[in-house]
């Protein structure tokens, strides 16, 4: 009796509880966390948007993408053509998934549950679960690598520190270090909830943007002009099976691959918008102006630095450490490679808290509501780290980064479905109430589970599937028609899983798909909201006997309607 009442009492302190006055009910399904967000946490304007996007550019990724291009033969026209159309793409897509989170106000977790059914729902969530524990450690491993360039310009002798590792371990005692202090300064950032993250977004925003202008405005001035590297022609080799057509049209789809998991992400932020429009600006001109200037001034500075010194360093931490001659270089020249280094590194690390462990933290608290919250979540992720190993992935497994990098393949299938379901089949109509009980929703479908969306998601990725086969594995003469397929990846899992998952829908409907609540039950809209969406506010909340019973008043003026 007195362990079943530990356990009861230790299970009561790690519960969750949510403010009852709030409508932040804790069960299977919902957390304060979970639920549609109520005005008062609404807090991101335009600004916040440009920088969460701004982040996902302001990167050593994005800064190499040119790089990725050129080697596979484009010329420099080609490769920024790849990077425009690439980035238009991503805008539009990032707008389409997020439009649910604008409206509703919930994310990611709790959006698929209208496709896939409560149960089911945990498949997708799954999946973008394990894409953060590893993605999150890879973005350390690599934010490491900055950290150990700072202190190398602190303290130039770091670059020579004995290796106490031995021949077993894929890593060196100065990469290690590096990981170490990168992964515990991020730490305390696992505290700041989404509706505080203005503040960092600017220093990242400002501080970043400035070093890498006056990297390449250095970096020209010392080779007085851009190197021979900015006039790259399209240099495909002889008896390539493939054109250009094509290198262009892979290069795109890898682009818009490369940020799909951020694509998925919408919502998870959006619903944090104080107005949509604060989202499409935001969204919009970062994806547009600052992915695209990044990519540009690392080709111009890539170029630049291959008249100064005789070689092209495309990754900035091997530039770095060439420009301080690692660590042997005049005072002057490891101060300005450090405010970079620095720079680059706050910004990896504000864009892993963001991207991975703040979605890893909503996501796992859509695994248990009742005991993980964004902030538990994302110290889960963030811990997950160590387990991973990245040191292991990056030195050893590239094949397995390459499939990381190619998860694309899942998740446009996934994307299609979500665009299908809720513009299409719902018209933009979801009853937010069903989302967060199994007793009479219209979301719990078969037991938990919409059938429907299994087969449209697997026909999503299977024409594809076996172009990154072949791609992992390196075959020496893979099927062409395979390696096409797998060209066009996303677009092809996008629209051949929102076909199907359409179609099943035709032959097997749903009954009332275009329904949603009279009653804002969540206090999730603005009195202006509710309005636009016909929904009555919510005014009283009555307490019977172990149920609640929500008063209501009529709609103030208008009819119901959709709105924009």
């Amino acid at each position: 009796m007195a362990i079943r009442q530990r356990f009861a009492a230790l299970n009561e302190s790690v519960r969750l509880q949510g403010d009852a006055a709030q409508h932040e009910q804790t069960d299977a399904w919902s957390n304060r966390d979970l639920i549609p967000l109520p005005p008062s946490r609404r807090t991101w304007g335009w600004f916040n948007f440009f920088g969460f996007w701004s982040i996902a550019s302001l990167n050593l990724t994005n800064w190499q993408t040119p790089n990725t291009y050129l080697t596979q033969g484009l010329s420099v026209r080609q490769a920024m053509l790849v990077i425009v159309v690439g980035r238009v793409l991503i805008a539009m897509f990032s707008t389409l998934i997020a439009w649910a989170g604008l409206k509703w106000h919930i994310g990611f977790t709790v959006q698929n549950r209208y496709s896939w059914g409560l149960r089911a729902s945990y498949i997708p969530l799954l999946q973008r679960i394990l894409l953060n524990f590893i993605w999150n450690a890879v973005q350390c491993w690599n934010g490491g690598r900055l950290c150990a360039v700072c202190i190398t310009a602190i303290w130039p002798s770091f670059a020579r520190i004995e290796n106490t590792f031995g021949a077993d371990m894929p890593t060196t005692t100065y990469e290690f270090i590096g990981f170490v202090v990168f992964w515990f300064l991020s730490t305390p950032f696992l505290w700041l909830r989404p509706e505080k993250f203005r503040i960092p977004f600017f220093i990242v925003c400002t501080w970043c943007s400035a070093g890498m202008l006056a990297w390449m405005i250095w970096a020209l001035a010392v080779a007085k002009g851009v190197g021979p590297l900015w006039n790259t022609g399209q240099q495909i080799p002889t008896g390539s099976s493939w054109s250009s057509s094509w290198l262009i049209m892979a290069g795109i789809n890898q682009s818009i691959g490369g940020l799909a998991a951020g694509i998925t992400n919408g919502s998870d932020f959006s619903r944090y918008a104080s107005a949509r429009r604060h989202y499409v600006i935001g969204t919009i001109t970062s994806c547009l102006i600052t992915g695209i200037l990044v990519s540009l001034v690392g080709l111009v500075t890539a170029s630049a630095a291959q008249k100064i010194y005789g070689e092209t360093y495309w990754n900035p931490p091997d530039l770095l450490m060439v420009m301080m001659d690692n660590g042997n270089g005049s005072s002057k020249a490891r101060a300005g490679v450090f405010f970079l280094s620095a720079g680059f590194a706050f910004t990896a690390m504000f864009e892993n808290i963001c991207g991975n462990t703040i979605a890893g933290g909503i996501d796992l608290a859509g695994l248990f509501p009742r005991y993980i919250d964004i902030r538990r979540g994302a110290i889960i992720t963030f811990l997950a780290a160590w387990i991973v190993q990245p040191w292991q992935l990056i030195n050893r497994a590239t094949t397995f980064i390459a499939v990381l990098s190619s998860f694309s393949v899942f998740l446009a299938p996934m994307i299609g479905i979500m665009a299908c379901d809720y513009y299409i089949l719902r018209k933009r109509k979801v009853r937010l109430s069903h989302l967060y009980r199994t007793e009479d929703s219209s979301y719990y479908f078969w037991k938990g589970i919409n059938w429907r969306a299994i087969p449209a998601w697997v026909c999503g990725w299977a024409p594809t599937i076996g172009g990154l086969i072949v791609t992992v594995r390196m075959d020496a003469n893979p099927s062409r028609p395979l390696l096409q397929l797998y060209y066009m990846a996303f677009l092809i899992g996008f629209f051949i899983s929102g076909t199907i998952f359409y179609l099943l829908n035709l032959a097997f409907p749903v009954p009332d798909m275009d329904q949603m609540d009279d009653v804002d039950i969540y206090g999730t809209f603005t009195a202006a909201e509710a309005r636009r969406l016909g929904v009555a506010p919510l005014t009283t909340l009555v307490g019977i006997t172990g149920k609640e019973e929500y008063v209501q008043t009529s709609v103030a003026g208008g009819e119901k309607g959709e709105g924009f």
